[in-house]
């Protein structure tokens, strides 16, 4: 009996690094000492046989308490000694919830809806409308732009491990409508999705940039660093009087005063409106102010006198380009004889915008026989732009839409009956073509009274914060993240 009492002690000693390896952590360690207990107790302590065969039992039922508590999957190891089976049992505890999360970003393409860009990121239809519909309270979808990156976020909650096929759900979209604003919809339990709105606060600082003009005011200003937006916007403020195929001459120069808005790092992350700006040409200067008038709460440039600049109709629909023929008689260049040009030719880069002249609503952008890609817009009662041998149209640009005065609403291209790419332009009055370049436009408002002189106040105040501040040539620009 003692013999057979050491003979089993040496094999169970011999059993608990196995075993203890076997099982791992805690628990393992935990069933060991219940197989194993009393094995250091004197021979005659030692339990019977029928209490041996009944250990594996005590295993068994002590691993399935736990499992049952803990809701795992466990592995089991058959351990063989003198013909007697243990079951040892191996487990990792879990969290009472499970959570799988899962992040995608995607792109948006050309002609791609924001339903389309989360149906296709893997988001259920009806969670995509639910997202889309908290969104729409505080962004238009409807102005997603190509290259924004749009990120969803699924996730997985309470569920039952044994359900290998459950699907995460939606939870979360953002985008970024601009450097400083984040928007999201976000899931809330039983509430569905609310709309939230994060605004980084930006400082703001002031810019005075320049130069002179060498072959168009757009090339110069891009030279200087001046950003394409300010460009454009520039350009915009004074097309109403200047005519930039005719006034302007190499040496004629410009400045602008402008926002800039930069992070805490004074990373500039975005350019903000134009303040104040000059152009002189041959000599005369234009000075602009951007200004609030208090009555009605708009805001416009105006020039020193308290005159809007804005009028009517632009007087040159697009930038960079030369007039390459002019209202009247002349000898067709593909037809061969003299005949009546209802309009004026701007030469310029195939692909170069061209603008609205003004706001109004479009009567035509289709195919038009010789004119080729042909747009008309109607202004008002009295006032039509047409604009003819378009590359392509702009985006959105069809009949019945509204279009914005400097909106870009096609591209300079040579369909139609054209020797190269340019742009013919008319004007109709009470539906007859007039000369574009000698039309006298409509004026807009002349400020007075008690506005006026609030105008004049905040014009000096401009002049003396232009004054202080260093004319920059060479900007650094914005760097993209």
């Amino acid at each position: 009996m003692k013999s057979g009492a050491k003979s089993g002690l040496v094999s169970k000693s011999l059993l608990i690094p196995v075993i203890t390896m076997i099982a791992g952590g805690a628990a393992g360690a935990l069933l060991v000492s219940i197989f194993l207990s009393g094995s250091d107790e004197p021979p005659a302590q030692i339990a019977s046989a029928e209490q041996e065969q009944a250990a594996p039992a005590i295993v068994q039922e002590a691993a399935a308490s736990v499992k049952q508590d803990i809701d795992v999957d466990i592995d089991t190891t058959e351990v063989l000694e003198n013909n007697s089976e243990v079951t040892v049992a191996a487990y990792a505890p879990s969290t009472s919830e499970s959570l799988n999360e899962l992040t995608k970003t995607v792109s948006v393409n050309k002609g791609d809806t924001l339903m389309a860009v989360l149906t296709r990121a893997g988001a259920d239809r009806t969670e995509s409308h639910e997202a889309i519909t908290a969104l729409n309270e505080i962004f238009d979808p409807r102005s997603l732009k190509i290259g924004q990156d749009v990120t969803l976020y699924f996730a997985t909650t309470d569920v039952d491990p044994s359900n290998s096929t459950a699907t995460p759900g939606l939870v979360r979209v953002s985008l970024k409508e601009d450097v400083d604003r984040q928007l999201a919809a976000v899931r809330t339990p039983g509430e569905g999705f609310t709309a939230q709105e994060t605004i980084l606060e930006l400082d703001r600082k002031t810019v005075r940039a320049g130069g002179v003009i060498q072959s168009s005011l757009f090339l110069s200003a891009a030279q200087a660093g001046i950003p394409t937006k300010t460009i454009v916007d520039l350009i915009r403020i004074f097309s109403y009087d200047v005519d930039f195929q005719r006034e302007i001459q190499p040496g004629d120069s410009f400045e602008v005063y402008f926002e800039r808005f930069a992070d805490e790092d004074g990373r500039v992350l975005k350019d903000g409106a134009i303040l104040w700006a000059s152009m002189t040409l041959s000599g005369k200067e234009y000075s602009v102010y951007r200004f609030r008038t208090s009555d009605d709460g708009f805001t416009d440039y105006y020039n020193a006198q308290g005159q809007s600049v804005k009028k009517t109709l632009m007087r040159t629909p697009i930038d960079g380009a030369r007039l390459t023929s002019g209202f009247g008689k002349r000898k067709h260049p593909t037809l061969g004889y003299t005949k009546m040009h209802r309009g004026v030719d701007f030469g310029a880069r195939s692909g170069t915008p061209i603008m609205a002249a003004g706001n109004g609503i479009v009567e035509m952008a289709a195919r038009n026989g010789g004119y080729g890609n042909y747009v008309r817009i109607r202004h008002n009662n009295e006032y039509k732009t047409a604009y003819a041998h378009m590359k392509k149209f702009g985006k959105g640009i069809r009949k019945g839409s509204r279009v914005k005065q400097g909106q870009i609403i096609g591209y300079v291209g040579s369909t139609g009956r054209s020797t190269g790419p340019h742009l013919h332009y008319e004007v109709h009055r009470n539906s007859k073509q007039i000369n574009p370049l000698s039309v006298k436009l409509p004026a807009g408002r002349k400020l007075g009274g008690k506005i006026l002189a609030a105008f004049q106040s905040h014009t000096n105040v401009i002049r003396q914060e232009v004054a202080g501040v260093e004319l920059e040539t060479q900007l650094a620009s914005i760097k993209a993240e």
